[in-house]
This record gives structure tokens, C-alpha cells and sequence, in this order.
């Protein structure tokens, strides 16, 4: 027959192939934008890494184990450990967080969930003084603050279920800063200019950080050999050599002797869990970001299902700006009532970010109109951080990493555990103390909050990726409460077409349910929003200081292009290439 043979085969592969063409076009035009999306960035691949992080040498220590033949797991073991050695303001192997992972090959969306947990010792009302009244300084700058942590339990997991290198070539670069020493640069030293009381009170953090009890200079080198020590015992024994045996020994004796109550059975519990995702839509665009305990990503999709139902291109840009601070009010509002850690109380995630509870959150909006407070139901009543850091990974065969990582406030408790180099963290203060009462970010929660032992205390945390026709967000950001409000913004920002570099220098503003203000930055809102929102009835405070320190990575679906950016607010680590 005529067409039969090589050139008859090869015509009607081209015909399949055309019609296969043809159906996956019309499939893919039929189908959401951020099924597309989801479909595309499985089928493609970035033009180059990148990584964005809190500081040049944690990037540095990604690039390397990138070019070592890592993937992006393995470079954000190799980022958060060099930010424990060189960013210890923020956070540190004393600490934990939340690293959101998107594993390119099957699509996967997982949340490393790394969060301090409650000692069995701890007991509901132990931050309350004689009076009833939560004690601040023992819930934020005593060894009983101390969570139990998480951090080095969730770099054990991703290298060795996720990456491909082993635990020990990730943490070699942070092992060299630690042992070699880095210059004090600007931002670390105004750190240790705001708690050198709380460092002045321990031996081993003054001898490392101060100079002669004094803030030292810009480029005095800071050399950690006894933290160096520590990540060469997790880099040769895994987790079980920092949670059992003679590390574990010394650390909780350390904290014991300070007047803490960890114990070598609250170490030996300690898991990092995998947990799902929340993913939610808006305008075609998918969301995931992180689960429970972290209350970000249940606010994040909730606070975009309000908006959803507001053009917020035709309006003007104070109304616009109005809505946000509505929805913002609205979501931190039920973080305060509803959310905790899921392994203790039911967190109703479902219908928290359910598009049709936000119908129901938006009909009491109006836009001519502040909502106060004191009108939503919620907590009865009884500021901005920078510390914390985020760092953002994409990899050049589509892995990305969103992880945001904290000790709490600068340095944590500013407590060191002797012989260790490990800061203890203050994480026990983001448990509700006391139902209605603000921890130190002027945060309120309740019963779903409380201290419980073995309990993971509720976070802010909003690492997040936003995947839309136009391509793929990764961010996050340091900031306490401000976190939530910093990814909205972010995430608007992305799907109105800005770049990383746009998205990460934008002036911020912010609501937290309660105080009933907002809080903005110099730049944020020009005199005339000023005046339109003050006469819709908000109560605006002008910020004397910027916060957060976002981390973005942007990959373009139609260029390939990818540009990692880093917060102008920081100390800048973010490169491509």
C-alpha cells in the first residue's frame, strides 16, 4: 500500500503527535490556571539554581553544595547551617522551623514540620506570676522559654530522604565558617547591641560575641569551635547524635543547671513530622504554603478567598489597600481563636479555607468602612520582628525549597548552653500564657494555644510557593505576626507581574486583628490613601523602623529566566545562576 514503510510511519507518528498536540492544548485551555501550571512545572526545566537567603556566605554555602552535585535539599542543608553559624540572631540548631519542599520529578508538595515542642515538665499556667499575670521575662529570656528543638532533626530527614548527598558534605561549609570565623557585619551587630544584657548573662555567648563585654566592631571575626564541634557530631552521627548521648546529655544538663526543665526523654521523642501542605487558588493561580502548627498558610489561602470576591483592579488604590487590611484583620482574628497544633486540638482547615467561609467573612466587609475589632467575635483581651530567617532554593531541574527557621526573638533567650555553641530559643512564649493575653509580637490566642506538654506551640510561618501561568514564587520572610501580612502583599505582588526584586524592596503595611491599628511603613501608603483610609475609620501608625527580611526566587514558565532577590531591609544573599 501506498504510505507504507519508514516514510508511512513517520507520517503517522506526526499525525499522532499533532493530534495528541491538539488535545493537550485544548485540555490544558479547558483546565485551571494552576492545574497548567502545576502540569508545567513538572514538564519544565529552569535556565539556571538560584537561592536566596539572609546572608552572602549561607548563599555561598548552597552555590557549593549545588556545584558539589546537590540538589535543592541538599543546598538548604547546607543554607540553614551556615545561617546557624553566621545569622545566630535569627536562628540555630537550638531553634526549628518550617521547610515547605517541592520535589520536581513527581510533583510532590510536603512540609517538613520542625517546630520546638513543649518539655513533659512544662504545666499550662508556668509563665503566670503570683498574681495570675504572665511573666514576660521568664517566658521570653529564662532557660524555661526553651521549646525543644527541631532544626537539626529536619536537616537529618531532608538530606537523607530528600537529598543526595550525605548529611556531612551539606554541613561541611557551615562547619569551616564555624571553626574559621566571619566578620560582624552591620545587622548582626545591632543585634548584639539590643540583647547584650541577655548575652552579658552567658559566659560562652559574651566570650564568643562580645568583646570585652562591649559590642564588638564591624569585621571582628567571630570563631565558633564549640558550635563547630556540635555540627561535626550531627554531620558524622545523624540526629541520634545530637538527641541521644553525650551531646543530649550536655545540652539538657546545661539547661537544667540555668534553671530549664528539658529532660533526655523529651530529646529522645523528638521526630521532625512530614505533614501536608495547604493548598488553596485564587484566580487561577495555586497556593501551598504551610500547615499546623504554622498558622500561615491557612491565613494566606483564606485571606485571598476574601479578596477573591473583590475586583481589586478596578478599585482605587486606598480602597484596595482597605480591603487587604479587612481581610488581614479577619484572618489573624481566627488564628487567634481556632488554631494550635493539630496533634492536640482539631484544627478545622477545611473550612477555614474554604472559599464559601470566605464569602461569610467578606459580606461583614465594606469598603467604605473600617470593621472595628471589638465588633468580631473572637478572643477576649485580657511588635514588628526581624529576627527569624527565610531562605528560598529553586534548583535547575525544578526542586524548590521555601524554609523559614527561628530561635524566636534576636538570639532567642540569649541563653548559651555551655560547651555546646548552641543558643536556646524562646519559642515557649508563642504558647498562649494566657487566654486573650498578647505574647511578645502583641499576638492573642486561646485554649487551642495553651501549653500542653509535648505540644508544638502555634508560629506565623508563611513559607509559601505561588504557581500561576506566569511562573513559579518562592518566598517567605522573618517578622513575627507581620510574616502572614508580608506574604499576601508578596503574593499579589507576584501575580500582578512584579519581579523578585520588586516584591522583596515593597513598603509594607499590616493588621493583626488586635491592637486594632495598622501599622505601615514610611512609603507604604501615599497622603491621599492616608487620608481615605483614616476616614474609612482605621487608626494608622506610621512604623519608625522597616521589618522583615523576605527572601524571593522567580522562575518565568515562558523565558525559563529565574531571579533570586533578597530584602534590601537585610543583609542581601540572593544570586542566580
Amino acid at each position: 500500500m501506498p504510505g507504507d514503510g519508514a516514510g508511512g510511519l513517520t507520517r503517522a507518528l506526526r499525525i499522532a503527535a499533532a493530534r495528541l498536540l491538539f488535545v493537550t492544548l485544548v485540555a490544558m485551555a479547558a483546565a485551571p490556571a494552576y492545574a497548567v501550571a502545576a502540569a508545567s512545572s513538572v514538564a519544565l526545566r529552569p535556565a539556571h539554581a538560584a537561592i536566596a537567603s539572609a546572608h552572602p556566605m549561607a548563599t555561598a554555602a548552597g552555590e557549593e553544595i549545588l556545584g558539589a552535585g546537590g540538589n535543592a535539599f541538599d543546598a538548604a542543608v547546607a543554607v540553614a547551617a551556615a545561617l546557624t553559624v553566621v545569622e545566630p540572631t535569627g536562628s540555630g540548631l537550638g531553634g526549628g522551623g518550617f521547610l515547605l519542599l517541592h520535589r520536581a520529578r513527581d510533583g510532590q508538595d510536603v512540609m517538613i514540620d520542625a517546630r520546638e515542642m513543649a518539655p513533659a515538665a512544662a504545666t499550662r499556667d508556668m509563665f503566670l506570676d503570683a498574681a495570675g499575670e504572665p511573666d514576660r521575662q521568664r517566658a521570653t529570656a529564662s532557660a524555661l522559654a526553651a521549646g525543644i528543638p527541631g532544626e537539626p532533626a529536619a536537616l537529618a530527614l531532608l538530606a537523607s530522604k530528600y537529598g543526595r548527598l550525605p548529611l556531612a558534605r551539606s554541613l561541611a561549609p557551615a562547619i569551616r565558617l564555624a571553626r574559621g570565623g566571619f566578620p560582624v557585619y552591620a545587622r548582626l551587630q545591632g543585634g548584639i547591641r539590643l540583647k547584650l544584657g541577655e548575652l552579658r548573662r552567658s559566659p560562652d555567648a559574651a566570650r564568643i560575641f562580645l568583646v570585652k563585654g562591649e559590642v564588638p566592631a564591624l569585621g571582628q571575626l567571630i570563631r565558633q569551635p564549640e558550635l563547630a564541634h556540635t555540627l561535626e557530631l550531627l554531620a558524622s552521627g545523624g540526629p541520634r547524635a545530637f538527641y541521644e548521648g553525650p551531646l543530649a546529655k550536655k545540652l539538657v544538663a546545661g539547661v537544667r543547671r540555668m534553671g530549664g526543665i528539658w529532660s533526655e526523654a523529651d530529646f529522645a521523642a523528638y521526630r521532625a513530622i512530614e505533614r501536608q501542605p495547604v493548598v488553596g487558588e485564587y484566580r487561577g493561580a495555586r497556593i501551598v504554603s504551610a500547615s499546623p502548627p504554622a498558622s500561615g498558610g491557612i491565613a494566606l489561602v483564606d485571606a485571598l478567598n476574601i479578596l477573591a470576591g473583590f475586583d481589586l483592579a478596578s478599585l482605587d488604590s486606598a480602597t484596595r489597600k482597605h480591603a487587604i487590611i479587612e481581610a488581614m484583620r479577619r484572618v489573624h482574628r481566627d488564628r487567634a481563636v481556632w488554631l494550635g497544633d493539630p496533634d492536640f486540638v482539631p484544627v478545622p482547615v477545611a473550612r477555614l479555607t474554604s472559599p464559601c467561609y470566605a464569602d461569610g467573612q467578606r459580606s461583614s466587609i465594606r469598603l467604605d468602612r473600617a470593621t472595628p475589632s471589638a465588633a468580631l467575635p473572637g478572643v477576649a483581651l485580657a511588635g514588628a520582628g526581624t529576627q527569624t530567617t527565610h531562605f528560598s532554593i529553586l534548583d535547575d531541574e525544578g526542586n524548590r525549597v521555601a524554609a523559614t527557621l527561628t530561635l524566636n526573638l534576636w538570639f532567642g533567650t540569649g541563653l548559651m548552653v555551655p560547651g555546646t555553641g548552641v543558643f536556646l530559643n524562646n519559642q515557649m512564649d508563642d504558647f498562649a500564657i494566657k487566654a486573650g493575653a498578647p505574647n511578645a509580637y502583641q499576638l492573642v490566642g486561646g485554649e487551642a494555644n495553651a501549653i500542653t506538654p509535648g505540644k508544638r506551640m502555634l508560629s506565623s510561618s508563611t513559607p509559601t510557593f505561588v504557581e500561576s501561568r506566569r511562573g513559579v514564587l518562592i518566598v517567605g520572610s522573618p517578622g513575627g505576626s507581620y510574616i502572614i501580612g508580608m506574604v499576601l502583599l508578596a503574593t499579589l505582588d507576584f501575580l500582578d507581574g512584579r519581579s523578585a526584586a520588586e516584591i522583596v524592596s515593597s513598603p509594607r503595611f499590616h493588621h493583626q486583628y488586635l491592637p486594632d491599628v495598622v501599622q505601615y511603613e514610611p512609603g507604604a501608603f501615599s497622603d491621599t490613601e492616608r487620608r481615605t483610609l483614616a476616614a474609612y475609620g482605621h487608626e494608622l501608625h506610621e512604623s519608625s523602623r522597616r521589618w522583615g527580611n523576605m527572601q524571593a526566587v522567580v522562575w518565568d514558565y515562558t523565558s525559563g529566566a529565574v531571579e533570586a532577590a533578597s530584602d534590601p531591609r537585610g543583609a542581601a544573599g540572593g544570586i542566580s545562576y
